[in-house]
């Protein structure tokens, strides 16, 4: 038997005094494990935290008026190619790449468990915040998937972040130009979004950024990846650096392998 044991937990909730709650039904089962066990719990850690984000409905507004005038990039039939062969490759829609603007939503309703867990919900309890999705990626996709890492080297990422950094960009503009809409940020802050939840910190000053957990890691593999840096100096793209034409489809056969590129890349 080994002279020590650790155990982990991740905790997922939809608010905090219930995220809270399950830290202290975890935080029990450690001690009583360790009772049981005729020893003692040792320490405990957290490693990171994140509060369910809340975002600003008049910031919101003031963005998604800038998307709207802004637009989606004009995809190229290359760019529409690859999106609805990817659909294809995981069964959902073969609709390709979007066309119009969606429409401002909200908010969501107590019951919505999406989005991802990020500090940005923390700074969100602190300051009016909102979050920008832009166009970089392939509609349909399942996320935290292979098939979600493919668009990162193509053009169609580029031209989505480009419209994304234009209306973040606009938005920006908006704030500092507009007395208004800081005043209305505030307001909604102060009395929809915390005139009854205020922000506790679910980590203490105990709790020290674990950057030691990916050291050996990091050790053994950066060496091996430094040979896919992109190199701007003698390559236009990556996918020229790669040797790969965009796009590339599977074939009859059902082979999908990569083909030199050939030009026109842009």
């Amino acid at each position: 038997m080994p002279p020590t044991a650790s155990v982990w937990y991740y905790f997922r909730e939809l608010d905090y005094p219930h995220i809270r709650g399950l830290f202290a039904v975890g935080d029990t089962i450690a001690h009583a494990a360790a009772m049981m066990t005729g020893t003692k719990l040792a320490s405990t850690r957290i490693l990171g935290t994140a509060w369910p984000g809340y975002f600003n409905k008049p910031i919101a507004e003031a963005m998604t008026a800038n998307i709207a005038k802004i637009g989606l990039p004009h995809w190229t039939d290359a760019d529409q190619t690859l999106a609805r062969a990817v659909q294809k490759e995981l069964n959902v829609p073969a609709r390709g790449l979007d066309t119009t603007v969606a429409k401002l939503e909200g908010p969501a309703d107590s019951t919505y468990m999406g989005g991802g867990s990020d500090d940005i919900g923390d700074v969100s309890w602190n300051v009016p915040t909102i979050t920008l999705r832009f166009p970089s990626n392939i509609p349909g996709l399942p996320g935290h998937n292979w098939s979600n890492a493919i668009t990162m080297a193509t053009p169609l990422a580029h031209e989505g972040a480009t419209a994304g950094a234009k209306a973040q960009a606009a938005t920006m503009l908006d704030i500092l130009l507009t007395p208004k809409l800081v005043a209305d940020a505030w307001d909604y802050f102060r009395t929809v979004q915390t005139k009854d939840v205020k922000y506790q910190p679910l980590m203490g000053p105990e709790d020290t950024p674990a950057i030691e957990l990916n050291a050996n890691i990091m050790e053994k593999y950066r060496p091996a990846m430094r040979k896919f840096y992109y190199d701007p100096a003698r390559y236009k793209t990556y996918l020229d650096q790669l040797g790969i034409t965009y796009p590339t489809l599977r074939k009859a056969d059902g082979s999908c392998t990569a083909t030199p590129a050939s030009g026109g890349a842009r």
